[in-house]
């Protein structure tokens, strides 16, 4: 599910989900951000073994990796947006700053 919605994260740019979904995945979308700074093969590969299809690697490689190479991490940002009225739960939107 994770590697789902980090996939979503990078292709989409924003995604609004829970709050301890997005807690969750940041982490994984900030490393696989900062791999793809670095166009290396080994990198290239690193992400395969990750995300289940090559779309989210493209983005990486060819759109997110030049727009963050001089930034040193930070690359997303987590705002709240209340509760979901059927359930209660906290919901946020993530995005790529």
């Amino acid at each position: 599910m994770l590697r789902n919605l980090a996939a979503s994260v990078i292709l989409y740019e924003k995604v609004k989900t829970t709050a301890a979904k997005a807690k969750a995945v940041q982490p994984l979308v900030e490393k696989a951000i900062t791999k793809g700074k670095k166009d290396s093969l080994s990198a290239r590969r690193l992400l395969l073994t990750f995300f289940y299809t090559d779309h989210p690697i493209k983005k990486i490689f060819e759109v997110l990796g030049p727009r963050y190479h001089d930034r040193q991490g930070g690359y997303t940002r987590i705002t709240k947006l209340g509760h979901r009225p059927n359930d209660g739960a906290d919901m946020v939107l993530i995005e790529l700053v």
